[in-house]
């Protein structure tokens, strides 16, 4: 496929996530592809921002690590000069607007940040123009018109992390199943207030 700046773009991954009452589920798949060629089997695509915050990326690989790496020097820096904690919403509107101050070459990246703060779960995706969008359940990536059959079909708005956890293993495994831009298994997040558990598909299902 094209970029509205001209240049190919060839985008394979899927992202899932679901804002619980209790907390954030993210999951990913692994495979990284360049075009048709599968670059790495073991990408990690559910990144850290903060200690109760986190990012999904799907897009040009190099254009979200510069996105991430920028993001979380905002983040440092703000936290040192106010000497606060800041919100899920502060951090995706700093995304927000670095995304769309590069939108003449803009970064080819999809992102969701989610997480959790004083005012309970949160969770914003984010195109590569730097639309901000607070969404209850979402999916993107080459495989998320699968993922997100599976999450309209389940997604409710009293689940629990417990209850969704089976859901986004679900909704990636879909994509896995018949999207060739995702594979090679699975991670999954668990962000709520007693911490961040990272669980890999060989712990949930060994």
């Amino acid at each position: 496929m094209m970029s509205e700046v001209g240049i190919p773009v060839f985008k394979g991954t899927t992202t899932v996530g679901i804002r619980c009452v209790d907390g954030v589920v993210l999951a990913t798949d692994r495979r990284v592809t360049s075009g048709f060629y599968i670059a790495n089997k073991r990408g990690r695509k559910i990144l850290q921002i903060d200690d109760r915050v986190y990012a999904t990326i799907a897009g040009v690989v190099a254009d979200a690590q510069m996105l991430i790496e920028r993001i979380k020097a905002h983040v440092k820096y703000m936290k040192q000069t106010t000497k606060a904690p800041l919100s899920v919403k502060a951090i995706a509107s700093i995304m927000s607007n670095i995304l769309f101050s590069a939108r003449s070459y803009p970064l080819i990246v999809q992102a969701v940040v989610a997480g959790i703060d004083q005012t309970g779960p949160r969770m914003f995706n984010l195109d590569f123009f730097g639309t901000m969008t607070e969404e209850r359940y979402v999916a993107t990536g080459s495989g998320s018109p699968l993922a997100i059959a599976v999450l309209e079909t389940k997604y409710r708005d009293d689940l629990t992390v417990k209850e969704a956890m089976p859901i986004v293993v679900e909704a990636v495994k879909a994509a896995m199943r018949w999207d060739p831009g995702s594979g090679e298994g699975f991670d999954v997040t668990v962000i709520t207030k007693e911490g961040v558990e990272e669980i890999p598909q060989e712990k949930l299902e060994g």
